[in-house]
């Protein structure tokens, strides 16, 4: 198995620099060939959330769909596949940041009964307490 980190995937994802999108590429090809999954953590994941919004102006929609193409690609291997799809739903059903419903959900996977957070957006939404 090998990794992307953050600035790896967005290049795959964006397309914005010829050069390392290629490199990206073949990296990612050549895992392929030797049957190596590629793993994204949950902290990539997050990040190339935050990346796509912040840095690309991407819309929810899109970065809806990015999200949901990489969990559906199996040249990649995650944490946990069905965390990151639950996350993906709550997102896609939600006002907050997809960090925040993945972190919600790997919160009630290891047994949590609540994740506490100040973020208005998630206040009522289950499995969250807001604290404001």
């Amino acid at each position: 198995m090998i990794a992307f980190d953050t600035n790896v995937l967005v290049r795959l994802l964006v397309k914005d620099d010829p050069e390392q999108f290629a490199v990206a590429l073949a990296l990612l090809e050549r895992a392929v060939e030797t049957e190596e999954a590629c793993f994204l953590s949950d902290g990539v994941l997050c990040e190339t959330a935050w990346v796509l919004d912040s840095q690309y102006d991407a819309s929810r929609s899109d970065i809806l769909a990015a999200m949901t193409e990489l969990v559906a690609d199996e040249r990649y291997a995650f944490d946990d596949k069905e965390g990151v799809h639950q996350a993906l739903r709550a997102f896609e059903e939600g006002r907050a940041d997809f960090s925040d419903y993945l972190i919600g959900e790997r919160a009630r996977r290891k047994g949590a009964r609540t994740t506490y957070s100040f973020d208005r957006k998630l206040k009522n939404r289950e499995g969250f307490t807001y604290l404001g």
